[in-house]
């Protein structure tokens, strides 16, 4: 992510509990309706600004369609990937551009950083709001330097030295099934995936796919050098679903069978106490700005977490995973290895 100068003078509101917000014709260059050339005027600024404040929300550009925000995203983005190990199902518009993630309205997704548990995850999150619900569903976001800094010495240390662990069972009812989270049904490229991105697998009787893989918690970020709390330990524990649907899953699917969860590096499991002090961190930490149809949002995604609020009526958020980096380029203090 470039860190330069503004291009041009831009009147940046900064609010406590808010991220920092752009009014896109207070920035100068191109008029907000010609996206595209505005999102190439303004780049160098914009990766700037959210050097230094981790996120910024640019009000006011009028993003309207798929195809004016998949332009948007490829000038702000050296490079958008296409995601691989998702756990929930997306619509693709584009190379590149996806839907948010498939989740139930009603259900909050918990702060995490997007693909944390992959050997490649996105280092700059784009989020592009086409319509704003009637209530909620806010991309809150969360600076993870500060998160690491509040939580318990005790804690860190532990997940920094054994790492998490995150189990995957795959199925075709909840969460992204193995085509969904892979982009085939082929065992022999899923196993082949499986061995160079260090992931263990199992092929169970029934046919369905149980996954294993331990990663970093604590990261230092590749420009800057910060360390930062950097997992999805807490979205992705079964203590942080609802109790009504956990109890569910586990009735029908068996502890051992939930679509996700997660551990400490070693295998033990995470208690529900830990599940909600790190939320309630996360919550404490937390800025957030209602959406407005037009918005677009520039993320950090090692620096900064996001999360997204339940919500009333039709919402529509595009988003783009962009500029891939890798955990070994991230000073991981827990090995992992390929095979």
């Amino acid at each position: 992510m470039p860190i330069s100068p503004p291009a041009s003078p831009l009147n940046l509101e900064l609010r406590s509990g808010h991220p920092p917000v752009l009014p896109a014709g207070t920035a100068g260059g191109a008029p907000p309706g010609d996206h595209g050339h505005w999102a190439a005027e303004h780049r160098d600024a914009l990766h700037a600004l959210v050097a230094e404040h981790g996120a910024v929300l640019v009000r006011g550009l009028g993003l309207h369609d798929a195809d004016g925000t998949g332009t948007v995203f490829r000038q702000l983005a050296r490079a958008l990937m296409t995601e691989k190990e998702a756990f929930a199902a997306r619509r693709a518009y584009a190379p590149g551009v996806y839907s948010s993630a498939h989740w139930p309205p009603n259900q909050p997704m918990c702060m995490h950083h997007e693909l944390s548990y992959a050997l490649e995850f996105p280092g700059l999150m784009l989020f592009a709001c086409l319509g704003a619900p009637t209530a909620g569903g806010a991309t809150a976001v969360s600076d993870a330097s500060a998160v690491l800094e509040a939580l318990p010495a005790e804690l860190t240390e532990r997940f920094e030295r054994e790492g998490w662990l995150l189990t995957r069972s795959y199925n075709d009812e909840i969460g992204a099934s193995v085509a969904e989270a892979f982009g085939t049904k082929d065992r022999g490229v899923l196993e082949s995936y499986c061995r160079a991105n260090a992931i263990e697998y199992a092929w169970q009787p029934d046919g369905t796919l149980h996954t294993r893989q331990r990663r970093n918690a604590v990261v230092r970020h590749p420009v800057t050098g910060a360390r930062c709390w950097f997992n999805q330990i807490a979205f992705l524990n079964e203590w942080t679903m609802a109790p009504e649907v956990r109890e569910y899953l586990v009735d029908v699917y068996g502890a051992d069978g939930l679509p996700f969860n997660t551990r400490y590096g070693g295998g033990d499991p995470i208690g529900e106490d830990v599940v909600e002090l790190l939320n309630k961190t996360y919550e404490d930490k937390t800025a957030r700005e209602p959406w407005q149809a037009g918005d677009l949002m520039i993320v950090d995604n090692v620096r900064t977490a996001h999360s997204r609020e339940p919500y009333e009526g039709p919402r529509e958020v595009l988003v783009g995973m962009a500029d891939p980096v890798r955990l070994a380029d991230c000073s991981p203090t827990v090995e992992v290895t390929t095979r």
